[in-house]
């Protein structure tokens, strides 16, 4: 039987996942505890894999 996987999560947009990073140094007050740095690790992986869909270059 072959493996199973799990459902794809879908993919949120650049924008929306740094909206979570900010409102997660806003909340640990700019210092994370373990879970917290765990939290900012997976939402930077998150944001990296999201592409430069919603990027924009200053002018």
């Amino acid at each position: 039987m072959p493996p199973t996987t799990s459902p794809a999560r879908p993919v949120r947009s650049p924008a929306a996942v740094n909206e979570d990073i900010r409102a997660l140094w806003e909340r640990s007050g700019a210092v994370l505890s373990s879970e917290g740095r765990e939290e900012y690790e997976r939402l930077l992986v998150e944001w990296a894999a999201a592409g430069p869909a919603d990027v924009v270059e200053a002018a």
